[in-house]
């Protein structure tokens, strides 16, 4: 059996995972991160890449080549309620530079930080690599028992990560348990051409029927539906072609690609899930991300607040790695200070769900009523102005200690 010593082990190659195996890195730390995939390619996962973590990118001097990518630049966020287009949020009304949120299919993001990380002194990425279990001394968490492709790995480490999702083996090894919220929807995922004459960018279609999402990723629509909690099965049962009836009935515009859904098996179901947990840590590792917190896709900002957690993180650990361990009462400093915005943004999202459960019940209420409408047309530069920020910055953005990160350059 393969062993190894590092600073840090990361459990889980996504945004979080990668961006805290770079950040390491960069602070002169040793670590290894661990995907268990052969590859990034997984579809469906979150696109949007938000202002605030376009800012983080340029602290890293990552920003110009990022941007050069494909990827679709937004500078709004417009819906069409009931028939009518509303602009809901306004990224030009942020600071300029970053005034804008960009989709990017989320394998060439985690792409583009797997290969500048893997120019840094320190950092290794071990794909095909699956963190099982941990490797604990005297209470203490000492890195983790992995399986690679060449066999069982342990990688001893000063510090653990769990940055492996919202169905965390290494945060139930830990025995963390997540506080579950109820979620009264779904989504389904599906991959769609756009049409003929595409009208302007899209968030989504809303009406008292269903809620339809339709992302820019180029010539094609990342798209999904809304539907009660558990309502798949029913919904399936009915034929997929009453799935491209109830897709056209809120979203006319898609009539003409629809009929490019032929197979269930071009259809994915995301059991939405809002939990988080009461304790992130344990002496010597800490969750971040999904592991501590699943969000819901509301407002795309499950990648932002995950990246947020990895910054803060380093931030605050990569001195005392250099120095030795990472007390406890690190630990317990950074869940208290990341998980006052994601409280603050899932108390959101929950308000957000009760919404959305009217028309993916088929509520025959309009989706918005005449005296809201009424106050959005009067009130939309403010409400364009309020939500940028809220969408595209969130609560308290970290921003990259140059102290600490650039420690190792």
């Amino acid at each position: 059996m393969e062993s190894i010593e590092r600073d840090v082990v990361v459990a889980g190659g996504g945004p979080a995972g990668m961006i805290a195996g770079y950040l390491y890195a960069r602070a002169g730390l040793r670590v290894t991160v661990l995907e268990k995939h052969a590859d990034f390619l997984r579809d469906f996962r979150g696109d949007t890449i938000h202002p605030s973590t376009i800012t983080l990118l340029g602290e890293l001097g990552l920003r110009e080549r990022f941007l050069a990518l494909p990827l679709n630049r937004v500078d709004t966020m417009d819906v069409v309620v009931d028939g009518r287009r509303i602009s809901l949020v306004d990224f030009s009304t942020l600071p300029p530079p970053d005034d804008f949120l960009v989709f990017a299919p989320q394998w060439d993001f985690l792409t583009f930080l797997a290969t500048e990380a893997a120019a840094i002194p320190g950092f290794e990425l071990r794909m095909s690599t699956r963190a099982d279990s941990l490797i604990e001394e005297a209470g203490r968490i000492a890195g983790v028992h992995a399986t690679g492709p060449d066999g069982a790995v342990d990688v001893r480490a000063r510090l653990t990560v769990a940055a492996d999702g919202r169905d965390s083996a290494i945060r139930d090894a830990a025995g963390l348990v997540p506080r579950a919220d109820g979620v009264p929807i779904d989504v389904l995922w599906f991959g769609l051409p756009k049409p003929p004459h595409p009208p302007p960018a899209t968030l989504g279609y809303i009406d008292r029927r269903a809620l339809v999402l339709t992302i820019e990723r180029g010539d094609r629509y990342q798209s999904g539906m809304v539907i009660p909690k558990g309502g798949y099965d029913v919904l399936r049962a009915r034929g997929l072609g009453a799935l491209r009836e109830a897709i056209t009935a809120t979203a006319p515009v898609l009539g003409p690609v629809v009929d490019s859904l032929t197979e269930w098996d071009q259809v994915r179901l995301l059991t939405v899930q809002l939990n988080r947990l009461t304790t992130w840590w344990r002496d010597g590792l800490i969750c971040i991300g999904d592991s501590a917190h699943a969000m819901s896709p509301v407002m795309g900002v499950g990648i932002n607040y995950a990246i947020q957690d990895a910054v803060a993180l380093v931030n605050a650990t990569a001195a005392p790695l250099r120095s030795g361990r990472v007390p406890s009462s690190v630990l317990a400093a950074v869940q208290r200070r990341r998980s006052r915005p994601v409280e603050r943004m899932q108390r959101i999202q929950r308000i957000a769900h009760e919404r959305l459960a009217r028309p993916a019940s088929g509520s025959g209420r309009p989706a918005i009523p005449a005296a809201a409408r009424i106050a959005l047309k009067f009130l939309s530069p403010i409400v364009r102005r309020a939500t940028a920020r809220l969408v595209g910055r969130g609560f308290l953005p970290e921003h990259i200690d140059p102290e600490q990160v650039t420690h190792g350059e």
